[in-house]
Parts: C-alpha cells; structure tokens; sequence
C-alpha cells in the first residue's frame, strides 16, 4: 500500500448525482495537471425504494426529490427542466414533475422531522 502524499488540484467539475446505484451521491473530480481522479462516492441519502431508508438528512432528500421530479440524474442537468411549480407572489411552495403527479413540498415532506424535533 502506497503512502498518501499531498498535492495541488484543480476542480474539474462538481457533480451531485443519483445515477449511481439509485441513491444520492456527490464527486469531485480532480485535476492534477496531465492525470486525475474523482473524490466521493458516499451515500448521502437513501430513497423510499432501499430498504434501509429513513428520512435522516434534509439535506439529501431535498437534492433527491428536485433530481427525482425535475427527471435527471445531476445536478448540471437541471438547467432548461421544465417543472410545474406551486407558488404566491412572494413564495414557491412545491415544484412538481410536468407529466407525473409528483410533486415536492419541503414544508410537508420536512414537517415530520419538526414534530421530532419538538417532541
């Protein structure tokens, strides 16, 4: 096993993604200036469809559900999504997938863990 070393890098590019293996990731990918590597792979959430899920990070599962309803798998992608989008003048209150029914209201989805919290 080779010893860590340090040294400079350049961000390449940043990716939040739930590509890999269905569930929540993020990387960085790494330029050292002729060779390079990514950084991350961690679950930083786990969906409803993983047995094992539970509403731990608010976090995770806002980045989830705006990829889930938005249809993609990166952030970078979101740019140029159509969503359908329940707002007030001053307020957007959910945004919704533009064929499913689907939609994401932090407010509710997020009002169990305040109920938690105030317990």
């Amino acid at each position: 096993m080779s010893e860590a070393r340090e040294q400079n890098a350049i961000i390449e590019s940043a990716e939040i993604t739930n590509g890999d293996h269905g569930l929540l990731s993020a990387w960085v990918h790494l330029d050292y200036g002729g060779s390079g590597q990514g950084f991350g792979g961690y679950c930083l959430y786990l969906p409803k469809s993983f047995k094992h899920h539970k509403l731990e990070s608010v976090a995770g599962h806002f980045i989830w559900r705006v990829l889930e309803v938005a249809g993609v798998e990166r952030w970078s992608q979101l740019k140029g999504k159509t969503v359908r989008v329940r707002c007030t003048q001053s307020h957007v209150e959910a945004i919704g997938h533009i064929v499913k029914d689907d939609w994401f209201n932090p407010s509710e989805d997020f009002k169990p863990l305040r109920e938690e919290e105030a317990a």
